[in-house]
């Protein structure tokens, strides 16, 4: 069957793929990157964390297992588009309920397939992400990157995937309550705090410290989500007050916002670590994990002299810093995710780890 292309994707360089649309047709503009999982392509696009991001998926076949009511990550897709090598609408999985592509028109999500993905990749990896456009074939190219460049990277996504309100996860026989701050938070955490016996209360990335403490919480947690860490300046606030009053747990931006609280300097990656295949050695241990990783930014390990924070975790492929954690006041950090629904599960432990301050630690929680 021939295969007759009506979209592009347009490179904020003036390079051009062109393709078949799927999902939305409508013009969409977003940072472009990467991601090498094998599967997992639902909770890629219902990641809060790819708010604001066209995602390349190296894996060449998406769509063949379609999409499931169980398996989502968040309440509303974010995300703004997938880049696919081939594209399948016809999902064979007794599971499904219905085709990403349908999901996505939904969304309003947009995507493109029967392009070189492959090349695409290389380009991220040589020149770093950048932003793109996907839209109809048509569209002259010059126009599409005078749009680019007149858009410019997003700031503040956090404030766009928070939960606006107070909402609670409760678990039978329940030991302990965890105060979950929602950057973008993937709902498969919070099914783990229930899993290891918690309560979990979660709250808008805005609360204050003393709207924290209302809740008599055991812990805190700040989760993981999109963008610069340092644009969520209400959840650093959070944590230099929090620190040494309560046991702290967080992942990926939750890990990077710990660090800037701590005084650590952050920046954004060339482009960045996705994917479910990331080595990464635990120091304490000497262990390999293999990891399911989503983020931009990270933390600079040079950076943590004089701040109360121990290097716990090293990416094996280019020694990034992955894990931080302060004994003192029962603080640990981690880049990666522990909790992926479709990835390893080496690093399950670290939920465990995080039950363990909140049993040996009473904090002061009336201080």
């Amino acid at each position: 069957m021939k295969v007759v292309k009506d979209r592009k994707l347009v490179l904020a360089n003036g390079e051009v793929f062109e393709g078949v649309g799927f999902g939305s047709k409508k013009d969409k503009i977003a940072e472009i990157v990467f991601n090498t999982s094998m599967v997992g392509y639902q909770e890629i696009l219902s990641d809060p964390s790819y708010c604001g991001q066209i995602v390349c998926l190296t894996y060449p076949l998406i769509g063949n297992y379609g999409i499931t009511d169980d398996d989502y990550e968040s309440k509303s897709i974010k995300m703004s588009g997938f880049v696919v090598r081939e594209y399948n609408d016809r999902p064979s999985n007794f599971r499904a309920t219905s085709s990403l592509g349908d999901v996505m028109d939904e969304a309003d999500a947009a995507g493109i397939s029967n392009i070189d993905t492959r090349k695409l990749t290389r380009i991220i990896r040589d020149n770093g992400s950048q932003l793109c456009m996907i839209c109809d074939i048509n569209k002259p190219t010059e126009e599409a990157v005078k749009e680019i460049n007149a858009r410019g990277f997003e700031h503040d996504q956090v404030s766009r995937v928070s939960t606006k309100k107070v909402w609670y996860s409760r678990t039978a026989n329940p030991k302990y309550t965890v105060v979950a701050v929602d950057c973008g938070m993937k709902m498969n955490i919070v099914r783990k705090f229930n899993q290891f016996g918690c309560n979990v209360v979660v709250v808008p990335y805005t609360t204050t410290f003393e709207q924290v403490m209302s809740f008599s919480p055991d812990g805190l947690f700040i989760s993981n989500g999109p963008g610069d860490p340092e644009d969520a300046a209400p959840v650093i606030e959070l944590v230099r007050k929090a620190k040494g009053v309560l046991p702290i747990f967080g992942i990926c931006l939750g890990h990077q916002i710990i660090g800037l609280a701590y005084g650590a300097k952050t920046y954004k990656m060339k482009f960045g670590h996705r994917g479910a295949n990331h080595p990464v050695k635990n120091l304490l241990n000497g262990h390999i994990e293999i990891t399911s990783q989503n983020h931009s930014f990270a933390i600079d390990k040079n950076s943590l002299e004089g701040t109360g924070l121990e290097l716990t975790h090293v990416n094996v492929i280019d020694g990034e810093l992955e894990g931080i954690r302060d004994t003192k006041n029962h603080v640990i950090a981690i880049q990666y995710h522990p909790e992926s629904a479709a990835g390893p599960e080496d690093s399950e432990y670290l939920f465990k780890q995080f039950i363990d301050l909140m049993q040996n630690y009473g904090g002061n929680k009336n201080a």
